[in-house]
C-alpha cells in the first residue's frame, strides 16, 4: 500500500476514534443537529476504517507466515496462507480506494439534456433529432421519465434544438460525460454525388437545480415574456399566450417554453432551466479553476471539446477522451449505449485513483 494512502487511512482512523467519544459527550447529545451530523460522519467512515483494519490484521498475518516459511514442516502451509493473503490485501485496496475517491453529489440528480445542431446545416440538426432519440431510447431501457420541455423543429424534420427533463435512478451519474461536441461522418440524404459530410452537434447534460435550495434568482433580475406558441397543438395553440420566454438580465441567459398547454406550467418549467443553467454556468466556472491543478481524463464537459465520432460508412463510434471504439453504431444509436456509458465511468474511476495516489 502506497504511504499516502496509508496516511488517508490512519487520519480517518483517528477521526473516528474523535467522533466516538464525542457521541457520548451529553453536551453533543443534547444537540441534535450536531449528534445527528457527527452519527453520519460515523457511519460513512465506519465500514472504510473497519476494512483498513482488516488489511493492518492481513499485514500481521503475513509477518507472521513469512516466519513460518522458515521451518520446514510448516512451509507448505505457510506458502499458501501467504497466497490467500496476497489476495485479499489486493482485494481490500481495491475496495478502499474505491471508499477515498469522493462521490459526485450531484449523481442522483435528474437532468436537463440540452441538443443542439452545430455545423452542417440539415444534415446537423437530423443528426440532432437522431442524437435525441439515442438518449431517449436509452431512458427507455433504464425505465427513466422523459419530457420535452422546448423543442424548435427544422424544416426536414430534425431539431435545430431540443431540450428534455429526465428524471429517474442516478441520471446524472450515467449521463455527465455526454456534454460536449459529437460528429457524425456520413452520406446525407440529401447527396448526389455520394460524399461523406461531416456535422456536428453539442450536447449539454445538467443536474437539475433546486431553485429554493441551490441557486438564488432575485425576480427583480427577471423578464419574463409571453406569446403564442408556434407549431402543431391545434386551436388552442392559435388562441392562447401559452408559450414563455425568461430572460436573466445580468447574464442575458435566455429560456423558453412552449411545450406545455398551460402558462403556469411553461413557466414553472422555464424557471428550473434557467436555474440549471446559472448553475452550470457557476460550475463551469470553478472546473476552469480547478482545471489549473487537476484536467479529468474524460474533459471538462465542455460543449466546445468534441468528445465523439460517429463514422457510418465504418459503423463504428470512438470517444476520443479515452480513444474508445466500437463497432455497433446501429445498436447504440437505438439506444444501446451502456457499455459507453461504462467505459466512461471506468475511465474517471482510474483518473480519480490516479490523482488519489499521486497526491
Amino acid at each position: 500500500m502506497k504511504n499516502v494512502l496509508r496516511l488517508k487511512l490512519e487520519s480517518m482512523a483517528v477521526r473516528l476514534d474523535e467522533i466516538r467519544l464525542q457521541l457520548v459527550d451529553p453536551e453533543v447529545i443534547n444537540d441534535r443537529n450536531a449528534y445527528r451530523s457527527l452519527n453520519r460522519e460515523y457511519s460513512e467512515g465506519e465500514p472504510l476504517v473497519q476494512d483498513y483494519h482488516h488489511y493492518q490484521q492481513c499485514e500481521q498475518d503475513e509477518q507472521t507466515a513469512l516466519q513460518l516459511r522458515n521451518d520446514p514442516e510448516m512451509k507448505a502451509f505457510a506458502e499458501e496462507e501467504l497466497i490467500s493473503i496476497a489476495e485479499k490485501k489486493i482485494q481490500l485496496e481495491e475496495s478502499l480506494l474505491k471508499a477515498l475517491i469522493p462521490r459526485d453529489p450531484d449523481d442522483d440528480r435528474d437532468i436537463f439534456l440540452e441538443i443542439r445542431a452545430g455545423t452542417g446545416g440539415d444534415e446537423s440538426a437530423l443528426f440532432a433529432a437522431e442524437l435525441f432519440r439515442m438518449y431517449a431510447r436509452y431512458a427507455e431501457r433504464r425505465n427513466w421519465q422523459l419530457e420535452v420541455v422546448s423543442e424548435s423543429p427544422s424544416d426536414l424534420g430534425g431539431y435545430k434544438e431540443v431540450i428534455a427533463n429526465l428524471k429517474g435512478e442516478g441520471v446524472y451519474g450515467e449521463l455527465k460525460f455526454e456534454s460536449g461536441a459529437h460528429r457524425v461522418q456520413r452520406v446525407p440524404a440529401t447527396e448526389t454525388q455520394g460524399r461523406v459530410h461531416t456535422s456536428a452537434c453539442t450536447v449539454a447534460v445538467m443536474p437539475e437545480a433546486d431553485p429554493a435550495k441551490d441557486i438564488e434568482i432575485n425576480p427583480a433580475d427577471l423578464r419574463i415574456d409571453t406569446y403564442r406558441a408556434s407549431g402543431a397543438g391545434g386551436q388552442h395553440i392559435n388562441k392562447t399566450d401559452s408559450a414563455v420566454r425568461i430572460t436573466h438580465l445580468p447574464t442575458g441567459v435566455v429560456v423558453e417554453c412552449q411545450d406545455g398547454r398551460s402558462q403556469h406550467k411553461n413557466k414553472a418549467q422555464a424557471l428550473s432551466v434557467l436555474a440549471t443553467r446559472l448553475q452550470e454556468k457557476e460550475r463551469q466556472q470553478r472546473q476552469a479553476k480547478e482545471a489549473a491543478t487537476r484536467r479529468s481524463l474524460v474533459g471538462s464537459g465542455d460543449r466546445s471539446e468534441r468528445i465523439r465520432t460517429y463514422n457510418f460508412p465504418q459503423g463504428r463510434i470512438t470517444d476520443h477522451r479515452i480513444n474508445y471504439t466500437v463497432y455497433k453504431i446501429e445498436a447504440m444509436m437505438d439506444g444501446d449505449i451502456q457499455e459507453l456509458v461504462d467505459a466512461l465511468k471506468s475511465a474517471d474511476h482510474a483518473d480519480q485513483i490516479a490523482q488519489l495516489l499521486d497526491e
